[in-house]
Order: C-alpha cells, then structure tokens, then sequence
C-alpha cells in the first residue's frame, strides 16, 4: 500500500514530457459553429456576491460521521485484505481512444472554444447503453502536488446510472472508472464499485447517488451525493478497495462470498459529511452539483457548487472548506472539537445550471477566479464556461452571433492538475483536458 501522506518526488524525465506533450487536436466539434438551435447567447452572471452573514453561512455546516474502524476491518476480515489504486490499475481491462479515432458524434461533445488538446472516448461496451453516463473527473494532480500516486498518474472519473432507463437492480448506482494515464497515447482502465458498509460490516449496499463531483485528495475520495437524509458528501479511502467474490447482479453478501453487481472491485465508504440544517432546500443547505480541489490556499481546500436548474433565476452558491493538516487525519476536511465543519468562504452567482467549478488565484490578483462551467438552458447541447470574480464575468464566445456556449456538450466537472497546467473534464461522451492558459486567453 502506499504511504498515507503528501510525497514530492519530483519525475522530470521522458514519461514527464511525455505526459505534458499534447498538440492541439484537429477536431470536427472545434472547427463547426455551435448550430442555430444552440446559439443561445449565456446571460452574464455578473459578479460574485460574498456571503458573510451568519443566517447565510450557518446552512453550510457540515458534521462529520467518520465509519467505526470495527465495521471496516470486519469488512475487510470477510472480503480478504483490502487492495490499492496500483493494484487496480494494474489490472486494467478497458481502453480510452484517442479522439482522431473517435466517432464524430463522439468529437461534436467537445468544447468548441478553447479547444481540447488531449481527449479520448470509451470503450464501447461502456457506451453502448445510455444508462450509465460520465459526471465528474478528479485526477492524481489533485492527489498530491507531483502528480503522482505511487508510480502512476492517474484520472479518475465518476459515473452514475440513470434513475429511469436500463437495468432496475442498477438504477441509481455509482461507478468509478480508475484510467492509468502513465502512457497518454494507450490510457486503460478498470471500474470499481462505490458500496456503503451496512450492518456493523457484514455486509454493503451500492451508493444510489449522483456524483456530480469528486475529489481525490492525499488517500481519500469525496463524491457527492444525494443519499441518505441530508445532502453533501461520502469519503473512501483509495488504500480500502475490496476484491469481490462471486459474479452475480446482486451487491453486497451473496451465498459463497460477496458480489458487486459483476464488478471485480468494491470500494466500501469510510465516512461522510452531512448538513446539519437539513436536507437541500432553496433557502436552506445547498444541493452540492460539482466540487474541486484548490492547492492555491494554506491549507489546501475543497472548493464546491450549488446546483439549480438551467435557465433558473435563483442564485446559486459557491464556498469552500479547508482540509485538515493532522497527518492522523489525511484527506479529511478540518473540524472543531465536535466533529463540525465550517465554510471558510462562500459567495452568490448568478450562474445556474452548474456542473463544474474551479477556484484559481492568478499571479498578482487580489483574489482567486472563479471558473464556472454550466448546462444550456434548455439541458442539452454545449453549455458554457464563465471565469468570474468580485468584478465581473467573462466567458469565450463562438460562433456568428457572439454565443457564449462554447464549452463542452453535458459537460461535468473540472480538475485543475496543476504540475500539467492542464483542466481536465468530461462530457457525455469524452474525456478531455484543455490548458487553463488557454481557456484564459479564450476569455480574455
């Protein structure tokens, strides 16, 4: 297993620039004009509104419930001893394509300005059913600042499955795709399950939840989620990941062993953060939509956005909370003496429809920016991408009419992998990374 805890090991050899040696992609979706049923032009979200008031950031209040250290290891004493990412990836049995040998259904998905310069599709037999679908990204650039776990890189993506179509056991669940990246030309990668111990650790259910945004920091996952009676947020430990047993559509104990729904591997959540006034409501705690990592804060911090429809009126929220520095806690978000945790930073937007935030502090800038990617109004087609602050908004514009919906089709969240200088994200169909000096000369 790897060592709990930040290293520097710092690789600057040919794998390095291998990895940061993407060319621009000549790509059908960057060389056509969004079409006339897309060409909304994005109403400016204007500037941030800071929320300092106490009735406005007491609903951010997360308390922490961490699972007992008995129920994981009795767990673990049934499945067998837990494994790590490089055991995962190691068994890698997917591939990704690089874009020129995609579909042009596949290449229209990607954003038309800035352009992507490094994008791949699945492998078909996971994008045969429209069931399952790509919602988040996180990669080992947000894990430890060299970009490195263990000896690989790594992107992770979350997927979720529709509530309404495909196989009912299925419906709901939530799957994460772990993509070696050491070779950016032959990416592979493998699923694992994400499962919640239930019953003291004898046994686990899927996590039914959307998990629009993933963060992985040091040796902890965070996803969203919908599940349970509070909105925020689940953790699991990357050095916790189960082999299952027996494959069968059932998840959780089966006769002969433990099954996860034909996945080889499970990964059983380690605790979770919940909003102490409640359950999401317009007034009250915010339904998270995407989250990110920020390492341009002391300490480093989980930035997070609110979810509202495309197209609504009401003001969305973005905040942030700080991770802990007590190596005994690595990957946890900072709390006081009974558990709680507190935004250390929240504002309004105007923005609705947001599926991915970024907070980036430019050299010589008063305060960070904000990078804000949103749905179209109507759900569908490009959305689009606005880098605000306290002064204002400014998005890329494509097409003849100025449209500000240039960003990705469906998009989900952003991950800023900062020894690249590269943010990657997802839409329905690929994954893709676009240099942030390029996206900030697109908005310029």
């Amino acid at each position: 297993m790897r060592h709990r805890g930040r290293h520097r090991r710092r690789r600057r050899g040919a794998a390095v620039r291998a990895f940061l040696a993407g060319t621009a992609l000549a790509l059908t979706a960057a060389a056509t004009l969004i079409s006339a049923s897309q060409a909304t032009v994005a109403k400016n979200p204007g500037p941030l509104k800071p929320l300092t008031a106490q009735a406005d950031t007491a609903p951010l209040r997360l308390q922490e419930r961490l699972v007992p250290a008995r129920t994981l290891n009795r767990l673990a004493a049934s499945m067998g001893r837990p494994v790590g990412v490089d055991t995962v990836l190691r068994s890698a049995d997917r591939t990704l394509t690089t874009s020129t040998d995609c579909t042009s259904e596949d290449q229209a998905t990607l954003p038309v300005a800035p352009a992507a310069t490094r994008a791949y599709c699945w492998d078909p037999a996971d994008t045969a059913t429209t069931a399952w679908h790509p919602v988040s990204v996180t990669t080992s650039g947000d894990a430890d600042d060299d970009g490195v776990w263990g000896t690989h890189r790594a992107i992770l993506t979350g997927w979720t499955h529709s509530t309404t179509t495909g196989t009912t056991a299925e419906r709901g669940l939530a799957r994460v795709a772990f993509v070696d990246a050491d070779d950016p030309d032959h990416p592979v990668y493998r699923w694992v399950l994400l499962v919640v111990p239930v019953d003291g650790g004898r046994d686990y259910r899927g996590l039914v939840s959307h998990v629009s945004g993933m963060v992985w920091y040091q040796d902890k996952l965070l996803v969203t989620t919908t599940a349970g009676d509070a909105d925020a947020l689940y953790v699991y430990d990357l050095d916790r990941i189960q082999r299952t047993t027996v494959d069968t559509p059932a998840i959780g104990r089966v006769p002969g062993g433990w099954s996860g729904d034909g996945y080889e591997y499970v990964m059983p959540a380690v605790g979770s953060y919940r909003y102490l006034a409640g359950r999401c409501t317009a007034s009250g705690p915010p339904c998270p939509a995407t989250l990110s990592l920020d390492r341009g804060t002391a300490p480093d911090s989980l930035v997070a956005g609110e979810w509202t429809a495309p197209g609504s009126e009401r003001h969305a929220r973005l905040w942030r909370y700080v991770f802990s520095t007590d190596p005994a806690r690595s990957g946890l978000l900072a709390t006081d003496a009974a558990g709680r945790v507190d935004a250390v930073e929240a504002y309004r937007t105007r923005a609705a429809g947001i599926r991915g935030v970024l907070s980036y502090r430019q050299a010589g800038s008063a305060g960070p920016s904000w990078y804000v990617g949103q749905l179209s109004s109507s759900g569908d087609g490009h959305g689009g991408l606005w880098r605000q602050d306290a002064k204002g908004a400014k998005a890329a514009h494509c097409g003849s009419d100025s449209s500000h919906r240039c960003w990705a089709e469906s998009a989900g969240s952003l991950s800023y992998w900062q020894e690249t200088g590269e943010v990657w994200s997802v839409s329905d169909r690929m994954l893709f990374a676009v240099p942030l000096a390029a996206l900030d000369r697109s908005v310029s």
